[in-house]
């Protein structure tokens, strides 16, 4: 039985060659699991697309941008109302009652003179686009008193009036001036809106990566921290039998140690990250939000690319929404500057009015003289007002040309940060490609010495603590290769933003709400 026992136990005792054996299969299981850990219960599995699609439906950034661009709709809306005709309606009652005067000779006060009026004036007025003003309408007046012994006597007129600026204000320019500002206006919101949806849809993307890589750090430093653990106790069992000292169990214990706070900072770089995501993707704001997990599909390999970034510069300067912004805000300024110099000018205008009279007892004797054309009347002239000195006009002329000078400055301000910026893009897409396959041979070569330290390790001639040593510069290189592959991802999706194509590589179509 002795015998028998101790074979059994010597069967189960770690010899180098067993230990071999139990620490290469405890290698492979845990890269096994580490490759495909099950999802968490409850996590909401979702892909990039699916990502980018509900942040279009419930980023609340891109919601906020695309009330201000059916805001800036309903300013062109609003200016458009200077244009509709005005119905106007007055109706006035008055009385007047005045003491007669003191003859100088007899020293005696005549008799007080008492007048009632009815004034009725009704007319619609309104603005043309070339700068006149219009007013067609009818007056109707009833004065009696002591004078005519309180008899009706209605004085009607009926016709149109005009005033046309000949100077300042004349023309379509200075009167169309503002509905042209509010259409610059909105086509400013609308691709402000557009650099909104473009910019959410990149930090989608961006984090997306970023939790994908967050990820595959996590795995790593638990499948290091398990080995280490791994390690640990193939060397306390080693201990107990005398095959190794107590050195290898406190170096291995320290290195269990210093894995599991890898782990933690590993776990929190994915809730934190996992947490931007879901605040790009979600207009949940409750506490809620904090306890859904995610779990997101890795995200297809990147395509090889070639970018020319001389020829594209042209196509970010037509796609991209801040340079055509530039644009428009030049266009504006220009609006702006040509309708201050207009108010240098003095107002001049030419007034006039033509009509007809109507006089009578009666009221519809009077009206049916208008009706009539019995009685004509029409007058014309010419107002003007200048200005002393014009201090206001000359600062806001100043003013307009000033900053119109600023958004010439401004737009190629910008055509120089889209040099820059769509050369250093399309810099970091070819350094991310050189990166993916310098990390993917870093990884190769870290495989193959780990499979020759392995190798060197069952003929005798190394030791465990180097095999685990090789597997965390294969769990490093691992995740230098994740984060190149990463860091490309997000290359290529800088890249579409700094050309404004972003929406068309995606199929996106946008429309502010109404």
């Amino acid at each position: 039985m002795m015998v028998a026992k101790w074979r059994e136990t010597k069967s189960t005792m770690f010899t180098p060659r067993r230990f071999i054996a139990l620490l290469i299969s405890s290698l492979a299981a845990l890269t096994a699991a580490a490759q495909s850990a099950p999802a968490e219960p409850g996590a909401i599995k979702i892909s990039l697309d699916e990502a980018i699609q509900r942040a279009l439906a419930k980023n609340f950034a891109i919601k906020v941008q695309g009330y201000d661009a059916a805001i800036a709709r309903a300013r062109v809306t609003e200016s458009l109302g200077k244009f509709d005709p005005v119905l106007n309606g007055t109706y006035t009652y008055s009385e007047n009652n005045q003491p007669a005067l003191i003859d100088t000779n007899t020293g005696l006060r005549g008799p007080t003179t008492f007048t009632k009026t009815d004034d009725l004036d009704a007319n619609i007025g309104g603005l043309l686009p070339w700068g006149m003003t219009y007013r067609l309408g009818a007056t109707s007046a009833n004065a009696r008193g002591t004078f005519n012994a309180y008899a009706d006597n209605y004085s009607t007129f009926g016709g149109v009036s005009g005033t046309q600026p000949l100077l300042r204000d004349f023309g379509f320019g200075p009167t169309l001036a503002s509905i042209r500002i509010a259409q610059t206006n909105r086509g400013i919101s609308e691709w402000a809106f557009r650099q909104a949806v473009i910019d959410t849809i990149t930090r989608v993307i961006f984090t997306y990566n970023d939790l994908n890589f967050a990820y595959a750090n996590q795995r790593s430093a638990t499948r290091s921290r398990d080995l280490a653990a791994q390690l640990l106790d193939e060397n306390e069992k080693r201990f107990r039998v005398g095959n190794t000292s107590q050195f290898d169990v406190t170096s291995a214990r320290s290195r269990v140690a210093s894995r599991e706070e890898g782990i933690l900072i590993a776990e929190r770089q994915v809730r934190d990250t996992e947490n931007a995501l879901k605040q790009l993707i979600s207009d949940d704001h409750s506490l809620a939000l904090l306890d859904q997990r995610l779990e997101i599909e890795p995200p297809p390999p990147a395509p090889i690319v070639v970018v020319d970034a001389a020829a594209d510069f042209h196509t970010a300067l037509e796609k991209r929404p801040d340079y055509q912004q530039a644009k428009l805000l030049l266009r504006r300024s220009d609006i702006n500057a040509r309708l201050q110099r207009n108010q240098l000018l003095p107002r001049v205008d030419l007034v006039g009015s033509y009509g007809y009279n109507g006089y009578d007892t009666d009221l519809g004797t009077s009206r049916r003289q208008v009706r009539n054309k019995d009685y004509n009347a029409f007058s014309y002239g010419v107002v003007v007002s200048v200005p002393l000195t014009f201090t206001t006009e000359r600062g806001r002329y100043r003013a307009a040309k000033l900053q119109q000078r600023q958004a010439e400055t401004d737009l190629a301000r910008i055509e120089q940060n889209i040099v820059v910026a769509v050369g250093d893009a399309a810099g970091q897409i070819e350094t991310a490609q050189k990166r993916v396959q310098a990390t993917r041979q870093a990884r190769e070569l870290a495989q193959t010495t780990l499979d020759a330290e392995v190798k060197r390790l069952r003929a005798g001639q190394s030791s465990t603590f180097f095999v685990s040593q090789q597997q965390e510069i294969l769990s490093f290189a691992e995740v230098r290769e994740a984060a190149a592959q990463s860091d490309y991802h997000k290359a290529l999706a800088d890249y579409d933003r700094q050309l404004g194509i972003t929406l068309e590589k995606l199929n996106v179509s946008i429309e502010p709400p109404k």
